[in-house]
């Protein structure tokens, strides 16, 4: 029996403007695309077309749609058990970081093409920041990974995709408490670092918020954590979590100062920013941005940072784009 027709937005205005995902899932489209993806689409509850969000396998073939139809990504395909992030809110975090650069800019114009270098910090098996940022902003990529796995699936998916060879690089961090070290080459510059740390500071822990996340959609208990976006341990946690994360990569972004125009990245949590605003003020960064994010019910924020004055700065961008 169908519920009721539950009535939906026509699109998702919390997304960023550019967002090519604003608009509710065309699955019509989106399996003329990747055929697939059909065997995993279901009418609803409320007689829409979805799929099952619980379903790992579900999630990750509608990426693999999603990649295809709107960033013309023809192979990806992720190791089983590893990271499958949601597609809309990874594009948030690009357009929001292109709107950074781009309000420094001459005219405020968002700077494009393979000038533009971008270092993406635990780049994942998925390599899904590189792809939406070259696709969307022409830019060129380093990314980085402690996981050898990650590093070769990464790598797989740039061979694969002609349009993506020879503008995004894969390298492996060996030390697994350093960020910058052994990843920046020394007279190498970076206009952008992006990053998605670990949420959770253990695996007990990413495992209990899996399970009180699925009792609410579900609007009953669940007692068996599922990740339906995957994710291997280091993807979901690490010693002390988001919060110690982040201030390590403060502490350790001062060594690199004059190699980035600017730092970045992703702050789940609203309680993580006091201690990172007191790290900042540390290490003597000259200018902070914190710019709020929201998906759906879900918010965030990016936390922006550079030791470069506002004169350095413009001589950055003179020399540079």
């Amino acid at each position: 029996m169908v519920d009721q027709k539950k009535i939906h937005p026509r699109e998702k205005s919390t997304l960023h403007l550019r967002n090519k995902h604003r608009a509710r899932y065309d699955f019509k489209l989106l399996m003329e695309t990747c055929p697939q993806l059909a065997s995993y689409v279901k009418l609803n509850l409320y007689g829409d077309e979805s799929i099952d969000f619980f379903n790992p396998q579900a999630v990750q073939i509608l990426n693999k749609a999603l990649l295809k139809h709107y960033y013309q990504i023809d192979y990806w395909h992720i190791p089983a058990n590893y990271l499958s992030p949601p597609i809309p809110s990874r594009a948030d975090y690009i357009h929001y970081i292109a709107d950074l650069l781009g309000s420094f800019n001459v005219q405020g114009q968002i700077p494009r093409g393979n000038k533009i270098k971008c270092l993406d910090i635990g780049t994942g098996a998925n390599c899904v920041y590189p792809i939406i940022g070259h696709a969307e902003y022409g830019w060129s990529f380093v990314g980085t990974d402690i996981d050898a796995v990650s590093i070769a699936s990464a790598n797989k998916i740039i061979e694969s995709n002609p349009s993506l060879q020879g503008h995004i690089a894969c390298r492996i961090q060996p030390n697994p408490k350093a960020i910058f070290q052994g990843i920046i080459q020394k007279e190498e510059r970076f206009d952008i670092t992006i990053c998605n740390p670990p949420f959770h500071a253990s695996l007990a822990e990413a495992q209990a918020g899996a399970v009180r996340k699925l009792s609410n959609l579900k609007h009953k208990k669940v007692s068996k954590p599922i990740l339906n976006f995957g994710g291997q341990p280091n993807e979901l946690w690490c010693p002390g979590g988001e919060e110690k994360f982040i201030t390590h990569m403060i502490s350790e972004s001062k060594r690199w100062a004059v190699s980035c125009l600017w730092f970045s990245t992703l702050v789940s949590k609203q309680t993580t920013l006091p201690r990172a605003y007191q790290a900042l003020k540390k290490q003597g960064v000259v200018q902070t941005k914190t710019i709020p994010m929201r998906q759906g019910n879900k918010t965030s924020r990016i936390l922006a940072w550079t030791f470069l004055s506002q004169e350095n700065q413009r001589q950055w961008m003179k020399g540079r784009w």
